[in-house]
Formats: structure tokens, C-alpha cells, sequence
């Protein structure tokens, strides 16, 4: 892997204020830490947003990019549902749109000319970098 980016969302409330952070680490263990906040929103947006913004910074990167996440609505979103609501309009089984929408076709745009790698974290096992995202994400909820 060229670069890894671990993201998490945090929320205080659900809805309510929070925050979102993406640590990028490259493959000679150089760290950035890109974060934010929003006044009112839910834990799966910031999920999202953490990885729109951790995929912003690196840009059209011709290299391997593995994103590390703990949200399972975030890894499953991205590699299989994403795939049914494509090919159903950005609509859910159920027939209704697709939830955070906005957020799903941005990271998908962003996606799109990337050689991208999603993997899954256990929340709160002592991974370093997971751990990291996680208190910068909480750090931006006021």
C-alpha cells in the first residue's frame, strides 16, 4: 500500500453536533490529520465525510490507496450496496432514495479514477491509526 487513510465520524446526539477526521499515512510513516465539524448531523454522515475529505486531500494519487474504516454502513455502502443503487436510480430495495445521497455520490465521484482498497476495523482494539481518527473526530464535536 502507497497510502492508507483511516476515517472515523463522531456525533454527539443523532442527530446532532459532529465531527469527522481522516489521518493519512504514507507508506514511510509520514502522518496528516485533516478534520472538521458540522453543527447539526448524524454519526453516518461524518462516517462519509471523513472519507470525502481524506480522498479530497490526496487528489488523483496514481498509487494504492487503502481506506481503513470502523463503519460497517460506510464499508458495505461503498463496495456492495452502492453497486444495486446505481443500477436502481439511487434508490434503496425499498424504493426510496438512498439516505445521505449527497454525501454516497460525492465519495463515489471521488472514487471513481482511484486504485482504492476498503478494509474494515474493529472500533476500539488498540489500532493506532483507527484510534487516532477516532479521537480527532470526537476532538471537533462541541
Amino acid at each position: 500500500m502507497e497510502l492508507r487513510i483511516y476515517c472515523d465520524g463522531a456525533c454527539s446526539g443523532n442527530p446532532g453536533p459532529g465531527g469527522w477526521a481522516a489521518v493519512l499515512v504514507s507508506k514511510d510513516g509520514v502522518v496528516r490529520v485533516v478534520k472538521g465539524s458540522q453543527d447539526h448531523t448524524t454519526n453516518n454522515r461524518m462516517e462519509l465525510k471523513a472519507a470525502i475529505e481524506g480522498l479530497r486531500v490526496v487528489g488523483e494519487l496514481k498509487a494504492a490507496i487503502s481506506i481503513c474504516t470502523d463503519s460497517a454502513y460506510l464499508k458495505n455502502g461503498i463496495t456492495v450496496w452502492i453497486k444495486k443503487w446505481l443500477v436502481n436510480g439511487w434508490k434503496s430495495s425499498a424504493g426510496s432514495p438512498v439516505k445521505n445521497i449527497d454525501l454516497w455520490k460525492e465519495l463515489h465521484d471521488l472514487s471513481n479514477n482511484l486504485l482504492l482498497s476498503w478494509q474494515w476495523v474493529k472500533a476500539h482494539s488498540g489500532d493506532f491509526y483507527n484510534e487516532m481518527a477516532d479521537r480527532e473526530a470526537r476532538s471537533q464535536v462541541y
